[in-house]
């Protein structure tokens, strides 16, 4: 009898708790003295968790924030490297989300962001010297993670101008050369691009350059096409490779816009990267002076040493490209409601989320020690090209998981994650193809070349 009014006790207490309106309502669906009479021979503790139940039905659920860095990596820069991190970040969340959708589908450029993007000081950013800031190769893909987690084009953009044409100059350049170009190219008052990529020579640069010069006298002779270069539409200089007649070696050149014999066309219906203004360059006969040569450019194997710097940068472009689609992923499940759900809150839901998570956080442990080895002087092509082929990988499995979370919903660009899809295949391709990559890094632990 004691522990019947104790129970009746603790009803009437847990009918205080409960909305009165409500209970008229459910009174209709169930059978209330029978509801009572069960209540009444539950245990204490149980009709305490009940009441704790009914108390906490009512409170809206705190949701984790979003964080796509799960195990905090970015926490590990120095703070005054953290801080620009950061500035990049409030950047990109500003100045570029609102609109990478509009220019996206326009397939323009927002040329007035290249102003507010020089007040970051970012260009060159690992460089010594001529106005650079000197800082690690870590931040540098911080930075380009950050970038391309809200839009890679705009990374795409960053990484051709500060990686590709700014590196080829502070590596292959006479120290002329540097003074008059990195300087300006630093602080974006000058753009530069740079054409590697033929129409019909893509992986096979190294040894068949289609695209010729020859010096006669102080002045270089370049014939040929490039393809899909970057900014070449709107850039004051591009960087061309080409073999050189005499020696049949690569030698690079500073080509000016407005050189006599050079023609930049925009490439039209593109998929992927609409922002990016690719170009279909043609040289016909393009005079170009002997000091506008890249004086320690002298074979391939220079090159090379560009395309090694900016590798490490494209798998740290994978990852944000990852990572961005994951956090919108995520947050679209705590949104989305089916069954009066969010739909976040199922299984099925919650195991793909985690395995995006598990693959994001193996890509970026990969590109953070990556880097250090880059900041330590040990970064070798198949160090770059691993990293490559597997953040590509498990990027494309990321954004392919993301637009199955958002249904029918992930084809409209409005939600974002169409971009993010469509640019993934870009990232997935150049600066090597996945089976070119693999084929360096295979060469670098059998000992055994395979190319042909």
């Amino acid at each position: 009898m004691k522990n019947l009014f104790k129970n009746i006790a603790g009803l009437r207490q847990l009918l205080q708790s409960v909305d009165l309106e409500q209970i008229s309502k459910l009174s209709q669906k169930v059978d209330l003295p029978k509801m009572v009479g069960l209540v009444s021979k539950m245990s204490e503790s149980d009709l305490s968790k009940m009441m704790g139940m009914l108390k906490g039905a009512g409170k809206p659920k705190e949701i984790p924030p979003i964080n796509g860095d799960f195990y905090e990596l970015g926490k590990s820069l120095p703070h005054h490297e953290r801080e620009i991190q950061l500035r990049v970040r409030e950047f990109m969340e500003k100045e570029i989300k609102p609109i990478a959708n509009e220019y996206w589908n326009r397939g323009e450029f927002p040329m007035h962001i290249i102003p507010k993007m020089a007040e970051l000081d970012i260009a060159g950013l690992t460089y010594q010297g001529y106005g650079c800031p000197g800082h690690s190769a870590l931040l540098e893909g911080f930075i380009a993670m950050e970038m391309a987690r809200v839009d890679t084009s705009i990374s795409t953009f960053f990484g051709v101008q500060s990686g590709l044409a700014m590196g080829s100059i502070y590596l292959c350049g006479s120290e002329e050369q540097k003074k008059e170009w990195i300087p300006a190219l630093q602080k974006l008052e000058k753009i530069g691009a740079f054409g590697l990529t033929e129409p019909e020579v893509g992986s096979g640069a190294a040894g068949g350059l289609t695209t010729t010069c020859k010096r006669e006298g102080d002045t270089w002779i370049i014939n040929g096409q490039k393809k899909w270069i970057g900014n070449a539409t709107f850039s004051d200089i591009t960087i061309i490779w080409a073999r050189d007649l005499d020696d049949n070696q690569v030698k690079g050149f500073i080509v000016k816009k407005d050189n006599p014999g050079f023609v930049a066309e925009k490439l039209e219906d593109k998929m992927a990267l609409r922002t990016v203004q690719n170009a279909l360059i043609t040289l016909t006969n393009c005079e170009v002076p002997e000091s506008d040569r890249l004086q320690n450019a002298n074979s391939f194997k220079d090159t090379a040493k560009v395309l090694r710097m900016t590798r490490a940068g494209v798998a740290w472009q994978a990852v944000g490209c990852a990572r961005g689609a994951y956090e919108l992923a995520l947050a679209y499940t705590n949104e989305r409601k089916q069954f009066g759900r969010p739909i976040a809150s199922f299984q099925l839901v919650q195991d793909l989320l985690v395995t995006m998570l598990g693959d994001l956080t193996a890509m970026q442990t990969m590109v953070f020690r990556l880097s250090q080895m880059q900041d330590e002087g040990e970064l070798l092509d198949e160090h770059a090209s691993l990293a490559k082929v597997f953040c590509t990988l498990r990027m494309r499995s990321i954004v392919d998981h993301s637009r199955e979370l958002f249904g029918g919903n992930g084809i409209l660009l409005r939600h974002d994650i169409a971009r993010f899809v469509a640019d993934a295949e870009a990232v997935y391709s150049y600066e090597g193809t996945k089976e070119i990559n693999s084929l360096i890094v295979g060469r670098a632990i059998t000992g055994h070349s395979a190319f042909v």
